[in-house]
């Protein structure tokens, strides 16, 4: 398992719901957190890992020591919004690369956590962001799709750059190519569905 890069095609990926929560979905949360610490993030959400399941994880401390700030969200759904602030988001799947995006300042989400109790959380500022942007992931929308157009502009040599190393490492065949990589998403898609 490792974090995948843009334009990997499972972060355009509209995730299936998780239809078990067991052993095998525990073990794959536990390797994304490893991942998430690895890479000094505070979220992942399976897209992430090329895993086409709606689910994502947070620790807002990115300490792998305070376990206790883990939590994991199975299926989430946004039930309210209310306010709107700015501020700067960037993302594991584009390392380096940061720039301001409009949010809901407060958000409230239900979800089912990994001993499969359904959960509801209100959040705001730094907790509200993190989950926000990590449940678009799960809807196959990037941080850079909610920049404005002034800032997508900046940010576009850095985009480009992502999508030109990850198109030669098609062409040396250390990646499969899109539509092997499309094929393999659906199959593990498929064996989420009822």
């Amino acid at each position: 398992m490792e974090i995948v890069l843009y334009p990997h095609p499972a972060l355009r990926f509209k995730s299936v719901p998780v239809q078990e929560i067991n052993a095998s979905l525990r073990k794959t949360v536990e390797e994304m957190c490893e991942l998430m610490y690895a890479a000094n993030g505070i979220g992942l959400a399976a897209n992430q890992v090329a895993l086409p399941y709606r689910l994502f994880l947070i620790n807002l401390t990115s300490d792998p020591e305070l376990k206790e700030e883990e939590k994991v969200f199975i299926n989430p759904q946004i039930v309210k919004r209310r306010g709107q602030t700015s501020g700067e988001e960037g993302c594991l799947s584009f390392p380096e690369l940061y720039g301001p995006v409009d949010r809901s300042e407060e958000i409230v989400i239900e979800a089912f956590d990994l001993q499969g109790n359904l959960v509801r959380y209100e959040l705001n500022d730094l907790a509200s962001r993190a989950v926000q942007h990590e449940n678009d992931h799960i809807d196959g929308l990037l941080f850079i799709d909610r920049m404005t157009e002034e800032e997508r502009a900046i940010a576009a040599p850095h985009i480009d750059d992502f999508e030109l190393q990850f198109r030669n490492h098609q062409k040396n065949e250390t990646i499969p190519n899109d539509e092997e990589l499309i094929s393999q998403i659906k199959a593990i898609a498929n064996m989420q569905r009822p």
